[in-house]
């Protein structure tokens, strides 16, 4: 099996705004933070790509077009599926007072809950009051599947991997711990950012080799590697394809390194108004989103 080699090194998904249509393209500018410059109103450009991010015989154009808004680099039809590991990092699951796991622990995340660049993350008004439910934030390294994957090798696992991008797996701890499955208080709608760009997997030559954190008003609280993954890129696409197929444009989050809100004393939390955003190595950039708190007379049900 040979890697997946594409036309583009970094691919974005945007309004033009010679257009007012949906497009995807290649930033003219190759060393350019796309997410950074997008939340500082400056103009970006983008080669034209004529086909799906999912298809590497995609065409990169000479037809260069203006974004006027940044998407998630992948829509919630191409996804389709979110799959997730907890606990992956061992610097996190130390600060967190708990023991690295023997296998990698799966949770999935509905598509509903993505949302791109510049978009808000919504708290519903069931998680409130925040200092309560206690909403969190979590940087993690995304991986994008290119081709259908079952019974992948280590060996030849990172030839099924289309693109990297980032994310921020937003966790909703008071629900977290009370339960032992962690599908609902991490799959709220519009609580999953993803972006800003696709960097494209042959531009990755170790993807344990990336540096990751999270800024919060400012504030700088998670700073790692994936160098400190318990279970690498390798390891988790061979575990989670093990009688089961990894479909094109399906995502897995890989997990988030120490310098979370909750096991700080006292707990961090995200609120109403907070300026957040992660931030990827190799091109990747910075993925920004707002926080803001769902208002509305409905009555909690939790």
């Amino acid at each position: 099996m040979s890697p997946i080699r594409t036309q583009w090194t970094r691919l974005i998904r945007f309004v033009a705004a010679e257009t007012a249509q949906v497009h995807i393209g290649e930033p003219v500018d190759p060393k350019l933070d796309v997410g950074l410059a997008v939340h500082q109103k400056k103009t970006v450009k983008a080669y034209e790509i004529i086909g799906s991010a999912l298809d590497p015989h995609a065409q990169v154009t000479r037809n260069v077009l203006t974004v006027k808004d940044l998407l998630a680099p992948l829509s919630r039809e191409q996804v389709g599926l979110v799959r997730c590991l907890g606990l992956n990092y061992a610097d996190h699951a130390a600060e967190a007072n708990l023991a690295k796991p023997a296998y990698p622990v799966l949770f999935y995340k509905p598509v509903t809950s993505l949302i791109g660049p510049e978009v808000p993350v919504t708290i519903p008004k069931h998680v409130q009051p925040v200092e309560k439910h206690l909403p969190d934030y979590e940087v993690e390294l995304t991986i994008v599947i290119g081709k259908p994957a079952k019974n992948v090798s280590e060996a030849d696992a990172l030839d099924y991997v289309l693109a990297y991008t980032a994310g921020n797996d937003i966790s909703f701890r008071y629900h977290q711990m009370a339960v032992s499955q962690w599908n609902f208080s991490k799959g709220f709608d519009n609580t999953t950012p993803i972006g800003p760009t696709l960097v494209a997997a042959h531009a990755v030559p170790d993807p344990q080799k990336l540096r990751l954190k999270t800024v919060v008003n400012g504030k700088t609280v998670q700073d790692g590697t994936t160098a400190d993954q318990i279970f690498n890129v390798r390891q988790t696409i061979a575990f989670l394809s093990q009688g089961t197929t990894l479909l094109p444009g399906s995502i897995i989050m890989t997990g988030t390194p120490k310098g979370v809100g909750f096991v700080k004393k006292p707990p961090v939390y995200l609120k109403n108004g907070d300026d957040m955003n992660v931030w990827l190595d190799a091109g990747v950039g910075t993925l920004v989103n707002p926080v803001v708190e769902e208002r509305g007379n409905e009555k909690a049900k939790l």
